[in-house]
């Protein structure tokens, strides 16, 4: 036993002296940017097939959205056969992605400001970006107005997917280890942030920094309640009793909105 096992155990010790490595497994050596890239393109393919099914087969867009997400959760759980993606089978590059920094500044907070700021610029400056507003406020008006519904609605869905894609990529760097389901329940939580953001679940009102900023505040209330030991459950209902509270308010406002433009045409 002992004369089987010491020349192992010596080479081991060997290899870890001279700096060799294990070999990794194949598809550990891309770049980050064929990952991102790879994680794009196949969010805006998501995304196309949401579209098409929300601009012409007129399905409810909450009805695609979630069920697009089971039916990823699932080819996702099929594809890996239900094992859990560890930081070995990762690239490199891809996990100095999500390490790296420039100026002491993270990559990762970045490449989120920059989207971020290039949407934001986009919705208010380009007159398609403005077109979705309108779409959203009344579609039926916005299709007399000659606004191409359809081409807009199909176009937001295929960024929405450019961008969840860049997230899970994104997630991958900073995590290095992903399982199917990663982010499971955080449906309510994204909801929520929109919403709290000052965003109508009915569309056409919001700001893209509003969503960014309802996003950090929930965030951060949920790094709260875990530092002051409050169970998940409870976290869970607070998140709901702040959407509910949200989506109230802004039906309140709206009606007096509406209610107010009333009365001044009737003047």
């Amino acid at each position: 036993m002992h004369g089987a096992a010491g020349p192992a155990s010596r080479t081991a010790v060997g290899a870890g002296r001279t700096g060799h490595r294990p070999p990794r497994p194949p598809g550990t050596d891309h770049s980050a940017l064929t990952v991102v890239l790879l994680g794009i393109g196949l969010g805006v393919l998501c995304g196309l097939v949401s579209g098409l099914l929300v601009s012409f087969g007129r399905v409810p867009a909450l009805v695609v959205t979630l069920g697009m997400l089971y039916v990823i959760q699932g080819i996702d759980h099929a594809w890996a056969h239900g094992e859990q993606i560890n930081a070995a089978d990762v690239p490199d590059d891809v996990l100095g992605l999500g390490s790296g920094s420039v100026l002491g500044i993270p990559y990762l907070p970045l490449i989120s400001a920059a989207v971020l700021v290039g949407t934001a610029y986009y919705l208010r400056t380009y007159r398609s970006g403005r077109e979705l507003y309108a779409i959203g406020s009344n579609p039926e008006a916005a299709r007399l107005a000659g606004i191409p519904i359809r081409r807009r609605v199909l176009a937001a869905y295929a960024f929405s997917g450019a961008v969840a894609g860049l997230a899970g990529a994104l997630w991958l760097a900073r995590f290095g280890t992903v399982v199917a389901d990663a982010a499971n329940g955080w449906e309510l939580t994204v909801v929520s942030s929109v919403v709290v953001g000052g965003i109508a679940i009915t569309g056409g009102v919001g700001t893209v920094w509003g969503a960014a900023l309802g996003a950090l505040l929930l965030t951060t209330m949920g790094s709260a309640l875990v530092v002051l030991k409050v169970d998940s459950f409870w976290q869970q209902a607070i998140t709901g009793v702040l959407l509910l509270a949200a989506i109230t308010t802004d039906r309140i406002v709206n009606l007096r909105t509406t209610s107010a433009l009333r009365k001044r045409s009737r003047r």
